[in-house]
């Protein structure tokens, strides 16, 4: 996404369509008013960025104050993306937040004449403060999808607090194998194939060029407390409203106007109908922010699939009796018509629900999609192969050298460079500014073998599928870094299903139980998504420091110190959650304040690819293969034919992955919420561009993270008894729930 980059959590996608380059570039001139002379210069986004000449050097960005406000910026996110993942299946990024708001905190502290904590500040240390943010902020997408899945399955039992160790120790691991295993491929995606494959990545380029005009002298300062102010109100505004809609859900948050209509109908309308499908309005200020974000095409892409999904495609699957609905209340004839068609449980058992038969068609589109965007790019595919192959030969040769041998086959594939393009920058961090070997080899070898011992000991997977997840994880990492690169949605939700896919079919007529082949499926996805999604994380870092000139090795150690934090934070906060609420673990719940979209998708896929009782429908089969070929042959359509002046037609083209994630989803809620503030920043650029440019972005990580930190006070006003189903009132709600 153009700014804070919005997951699906499954550990999920990025989903933010970005404007043209030529466009983004004008609006960004016009924002962070770039004369004439140096406009050429930013044209150029491949290089870093000339920064203001008025800039003290910055000798070691990476300080205590920055790497300690970045983590408590990403602690705040990673509290809130649990919230938020488990309420609607998207998480979202720590980095225009940090960025930002550790701005404002740290430029306070910098006029203190305290060691440490005093001193100036510069935007590479800023760039530390969002990669700190970052690391803190992310990994909870296994907490929002495999874990809790594994309990609704019965594949766990208990409280997740009595197997917290397990809990952290799987979250050491997928977080630190995505750290390590990423790290050699920063000159890769960042320098040697960027160019040459467009990989513009726009999210940490928006981030960088945020960074470099807040520090851009005294109109950048003025810019940056405008960025600041709004940041700041628009997150107290979120969380103040979510936390008071507590006490009055159906006023303040979801409006059920079609309930509305039956009650004022005297209970005799129709609109219950309608109201059984989820369409209603819900005041979230995270999904208004995230469609402030992701432009009108995606928003429409997203809106335009739930109305296919939910209004067309569902309604008349139930007609033909393809697909039924559970009545929400079976003892009260004023509610006789509210169904909910979005249950999972009862598979193999009973007609499937809507949702069930969707869910495929989704998980093709996602998947069929992701897959031809890779390998449409097949150059970067032939280009990986042979960089990969000079480093062994080369590293091999050092080795021999250093022994006193040679090879001569060694010693020619070491000296021959490999180059994507002629004009290829030099990486402008010098060696001892890289990220060592010895500490990213180590580690990963370290990280995989802790990997095989732990999920052999604690969650009964054996050694070699621990390697093959691991595999599958580099694979989908490759997969998710080059097309977020270029789209800016990285398609992990996508990447998460294909390897339950692949696990399903290594457990086959394995010896497995059903139950144990159901564990063994979502941690493998577990371990494979969740190393994709911190890789994502840590590229995407590496792009933002690349442009500020800041040191790779230093952002690597800010992450990697927020990441510990998340790894110890992220399962407290799951335990916080699963003790106020604990029907997230109960898949029979009838009414639950958390929907745990992603939870019960991963379980319905775990189920259909180890169960036998369970099948996929062979119209949903069909259809999903229709459709899956379909958008292969979009994605070819795009990338060889909207070629030379037809490229400007490609921004018409619907986005599949975005109506894919509709037919995910459980109900059209979200993506109406998202169509609504997409719209507002259409309306808001049309009105005033340089204001939107100036205060928009902001605001959106305002309502996003200030909803997510309503949500967690939400969590502990319920463990302490005095939360709003208590002492508020349920008024408008459809039945007294909403």
């Amino acid at each position: 996404m153009a700014s804070t980059q919005v997951r699906p959590a499954e550990v999920a996608d990025h989903t933010v369509q970005t404007p043209t380059l030529e466009k983004e570039l004008n609006e960004k001139a016009h924002e962070f008013k770039i004369d004439t002379e140096s406009i050429e210069e930013e044209l150029d986004l491949y290089i870093p960025l000339k920064m203001d000449d008025r800039i003290v050097d910055e000798h070691n960005p990476l300080t205590i104050r920055a790497v300690v406000v970045g983590i408590v910026l990403g602690c705040l996110v990673c509290a809130s993306n649990l919230y938020l993942g488990l309420k609607t299946g998207f998480t979202f990024s720590a980095n225009i937040f940090g960025a930002i708001f550790g701005y404002g905190i740290i430029k306070l502290l910098s006029k203190s004449k305290l060691p440490i904590i005093g001193g100036s500040f510069g935007p590479q240390e800023n760039s530390i403060v969002q990669a700190a943010a970052t690391g803190a902020g992310g990994i909870s997408g296994i907490f929002v999808a495999g874990i809790p899945a594994m309990y609704q399955l019965g594949a766990l039992t208990g409280n997740p607090k009595d197997i917290f160790g397990a809990i952290i120790t799987i979250t050491l691991v997928c977080s630190f194998f995505g750290l390590f295993f990423v790290t050699p491929l920063r000159k890769f995606f960042i320098i040697q194939v960027a160019r040459e494959l467009k990989l513009l990545f726009p999210t940490p380029t928006a981030v960088a060029l945020t960074i470099k005009s807040m520090h851009g002298g005294a109109a950048g300062a003025r810019e940056a407390l405008s960025k600041l102010k709004a940041l700041s109100l628009a997150f107290t505004l979120a969380l103040v409203q979510r936390v008071a809609s507590y006490y009055a859900v159906g006023i303040l948050y979801d409006w059920h106007v079609f309930t509305w209509i039956h009650i004022w109908s005297g209970y005799t309308s129709w609109a219950m109908n309608i109201e059984s499908w989820g369409w209603y309005i819900e005041w979230t200020a995270a999904f208004i922010g995230s469609g402030i974000l992701i432009g009108m095409n995606s928003a429409l892409s997203m809106f335009g699939g739930s109305i296919i999904a939910w209004a067309i495609i569902g309604p008349a699957l139930v007609h033909y009796g393809e697909c039924i609905g559970k009545q929400q209340v079976d003892d009260d004839p004023r509610w006789a018509d509210w169904y909910t068609f979005a249950s999972l449980s009862g598979l193999g058992k009973e007609t499937p629900s809507p949702r069930y038969w969707l869910l495929w068609p989704g998980v093709m589109i996602m998947v069929c999609t992701s897959m031809a965007e890779l390998f449409i790019q097949y150059k970067v595919i032939g280009y990986a192969g042979r960089v990969i192959w000079q480093k062994f030969c080369a590293n091999v040769n050092k080795v021999l050298v250093k022994r006193g041998k040679h090879s001569p086959y060694f010693s020619a594939h070491a000296e021959l460079e490999v180059k994507a393009a002629d004009n290829i920058i030099e990486d402008p961090a010098p060696p001892h500014e890289q990220v060592p070997m010895w500490l990213w080899a180590s580690g990963l070898i370290l990280t995989i073998a802790a990997a095989m011992i732990i999920f052999a000991l604690q969650w009964g997977m054996h050694p070699g599928l621990t390697i093959l997840a691991c595999l599958l994880g580099f694979l989908f990492s490759f997969l998710a870094i080059q097309i977020g690169a270029v789209t800016d949605q990285t398609p992990l939700t996508a990447a998460s299903k294909a390897s339950q896919l692949i696990f399903g079919a290594a457990t086959k007529n394995s010896g497995f139980s059903i139950t144990d082949a159901q564990r063994v499926n979502l941690v493998a996805g577990s371990l494979a998504s969740g190393g994709a999604d911190v890789a994502t994380s840590l590229t995407s870092d590496f792009r933002t420091g690349f442009l500020l000139g800041t040191s790779p090795r230093k952002q690597w150690i800010a992450q990697a110190f927020g990441t510990l934090i998340a790894v110890f934070l992220a399962p407290g906060m799951f335990v916080l959650f699963t003790t106020a609420y604990p029907c997230i673990l109960d898949r029979d719940a009838e009414h639950c304040a958390f929907a745990v979209p992603s939870v019960t998708a991963w379980a319905a896929v775990a189920q259909a690819v180890t169960d036998p009782a369970v099948s996929i429908p062979l119209t949903s089969g069909i259809f999903s293969i229709v459709m899956g070929v379909f958008c292969i042959g979009q994605v070819i359509f795009r990338h060889f034919y909207l070629v030379g002046s037809r490229e400007k037609y490609r921004e018409y083209l619907p986005n599949w992955g975005a109506i894919a994630l509709s037919f995910v989803l459980p109900s059209p809620v979200f993506t109406t919420a998202a169509m609504i503030g997409a719209t507002v920043a259409w309306v808001w650029k049309k009105w005033n561009l340089k204001s939107f440019d100036l205060y928009g972005y902001a605001v959106a990580a305002g309502f996003i993270a200030g909803e997510g930190l309503g949500g967690v006070i939400g969590a502990i006003l319920q463990i302490a008894g005095v939360s709003g189903d208590i002492y508020g009132t349920s008024i408008a709600c459809p039945a007294g729930y909403c």
